[in-house]
């Protein structure tokens, strides 16, 4: 994220923009404009500096104070019943960032551990936040352990994603995270000004992402973040499959 890299951004933004809006025209159809980026950044970041980074991941839309709790509700056709996440239990350095990390333990119905997942993020500062890796652990029904994931930046030729914008724009567009092979992650933002009713509570001025996954083709999800909060509601996009909602059932401050 050096002025040189930000250039390269932004020349590589306007490039996109303008072949675009060429490529419309001669189809004949109405201009359109591909995901115009974040003006300024350089995403995935190959070599992140350290200096560029916040201890705190204070982000309006993507908050992790330490101690705070997040219990989710999955509805449609999934094992996992009840997802609780849980910010800032430990930290750790990642491609040389300090990182918060965040744990997720997955239940069933009977209360059995389905899955246990830790997620790294770090706040710029400008106040964008970064997922730099993950590491998922799988179970079956007797609690053994039956399959896991991992990636992690700078290993493999995964790289550091931006998770959340410091300032989220209706059309901007970003890779989440490139994972180790290519495989990536990529988010939109189609809206700045949505409201859903969730068991938590009634929310507006969501900011609203679209989702999508090289490594799972076809799979599309919306999820929704209020301010102060962040995900409150995760739902498979029309036509996307059947695949499991999540929505925010409590939260707790730490």
């Amino acid at each position: 994220m050096t002025a040189r890299g930000v250039r390269r951004a932004l020349a590589a933004v306007g490039g996109v923009l303008l072949l675009s809006l060429s490529a419309s025209a001669c189809a004949g159809g109405p201009p359109t404009i591909a995901p115009s980026g974040v003006d300024g950044l350089t995403i995935p970041t190959p070599s992140p500096d350290p200096a560029d980074f916040a201890g705190a991941v204070d982000n309006p839309w993507f908050p992790l104070e330490p101690g705070s709790r997040w219990s989710y509700r999955s509805t449609g056709g999934s094992r996992v019943a009840t997802t609780v996440a849980t910010a800032g239990e430990r930290r750790r350095v990642v491609d040389g960032v300090t990182c918060t990390g965040v744990h997720s333990v997955a239940r069933d119905a009977h209360r059995r551990v389905v899955s246990e997942a830790w997620d790294w993020y770090a706040q710029d500062t400008a106040g964008n936040v970064w997922t730099f890796g993950g590491r998922t652990t799988s179970y079956d029904r007797r609690g053994q352990r039956v399959a896991g994931s991992s990636w992690e930046a700078g290993v493999g030729g995964a790289e550091a994603g931006l998770v959340m914008a410091a300032h989220p724009r209706l059309g901007d567009g970003y890779v989440v995270a490139r994972r180790g092979g290519g495989a990536e992650e990529r988010a939109t933002v189609l809206s700045v000004d949505e409201q859903r009713a969730v068991p938590s509570g009634f929310y507006t001025h969501l900011v609203e992402l679209e989702v999508t996954s090289t490594a799972s083709p076809g799979t599309v999800r919306h999820r929704y973040y209020a301010r102060g909060l962040g995900l409150v509601f995760d739902e498979p996009a029309e036509g996307a499959g059947v695949r499991p909602a999540k929505v925010l059932v409590s939260f707790v401050r730490g």
